[in-house]
């Protein structure tokens, strides 16, 4: 999953019946999101990114850049 050059890998725990992913493309800060149907997934996904974003600019933090994102 692809979002603004942000690439989350995502799992799926049977236990919680959750969707949970991580952003990869990134080293030093870390991005998680969730969400039990994949619309909610996308959405938090999408969500936790422009969050990132926004926190980053907010607080005069400069935001980790993408490495570059592989085709899924």
């Amino acid at each position: 999953m692809i979002y603004k050059n942000y690439e989350a890998q995502i799992s799926f725990s049977e236990e919680d019946e959750v969707f949970f992913g991580q952003v990869v493309n990134i080293e030093r800060d870390i991005i998680a999101f969730d969400g039990y149907l994949v619309h909610e997934l996308k959405q938090s996904f999408q969500a936790e990114i422009d969050d990132y974003l926004n926190d980053c600019k907010a607080v005069g933090k400069k935001t980790e850049k993408p490495i570059c994102s592989r085709s899924l």
